[in-house]
């Protein structure tokens, strides 16, 4: 492995619809583990044209945290994929990771990527579905197509990581760069980061993770809707991956 730079910040990126309930619990849990930890931070807060109080209670939640820098999307156009480049786009952070705002992942795994990616890896991905991995209260149905899908990215890019589809995974900077640009707009992003980081021939390094479902507000991400868009992102990989002849590998 090369000797990758030390990292002096670490960015919590945190795409954000209609979170109110949600928010000041998450950043209390974010900003308590990494103060503890000692890990420099900074949480970007995207809020992604929230009809609730979302907004507000950023702006209360800052006054009571110095590392929260909460952002709107201008970008001219709403969705997961977008709310996160936005972020992406407004952090000043050399690691990066991606959280939820609905406290599903938990602070104490980012801290588990922190010390991997200061380990010299590019990129630290989680599974949930490893040894030592736990999910709480999945809902059947997506549990179901998650396995399927996730064996068939698996199979069909011959990676290890049996838990792609997840967001919550982290990044140096160079990786996020080195992928660009990003196509997906909404949550298909969740595969083309990892997939592209990938094929690129980035390091990374996998740890058991933990998820539970949220407490309040309702999921955002609508199965039966995204199908068609994670086939796309996957295809496009894919033929990136065996027919590009290696002209977007790291260089």
């Amino acid at each position: 492995m090369s000797v990758a730079p030390p990292l002096t910040l670490f960015t919590v990126v945190i795409p954000a619809r209609d979170e109110e309930e949600s928010l000041p619990s998450t950043i209390d849990d974010i900003y308590t583990t990494f103060t503890a930890e000692r890990i420099p931070h900074e949480i970007v807060v995207v809020d992604d044209g929230s009809h609730d109080r979302t907004w507000a209670v950023l702006q209360e939640l800052k006054a009571k945290y110095p590392t929260l820098a909460p952002t709107q999307n201008a970008s001219g156009a709403h969705g997961f994929g977008r709310a996160i480049i936005w972020g992406l786009d407004h952090s000043r952070g050399d690691a990066i990771v991606i959280m939820m705002a609905d406290a599903s992942d938990s602070p104490s795994d980012a801290v588990k990527y922190w010390k991997l990616l200061n380990e010299g890896q590019d990129c630290a991905f989680g599974s949930r579905f490893v040894a030592g991995g736990e999910v709480i209260d999945y809902p059947r149905v997506k549990l179901f197509v998650n396995r399927i899908a996730n064996f068939l990215v698996r199979v069909g890019f011959n990676i290890p990581l049996n838990d792609t589809t997840n967001a919550f995974k982290a990044y140096r900077r160079s990786v996020i760069d080195g992928c660009r640009p990003f196509l997906a707009p909404h949550f298909n992003l969740t595969v083309e980061l990892p997939l592209k980081a990938i094929v690129r021939g980035y390091s990374f390094a996998v740890t058991p993770i933990s998820w539970r479902n949220r407490k309040f507000g309702v999921a955002k991400l609508k199965i039966k809707e995204m199908g068609s868009r994670y086939f796309f992102i996957c295809a496009y990989v894919w033929l990136e991956k065996y027919f590009s002849r290696g002209d977007y590998r790291r260089k």
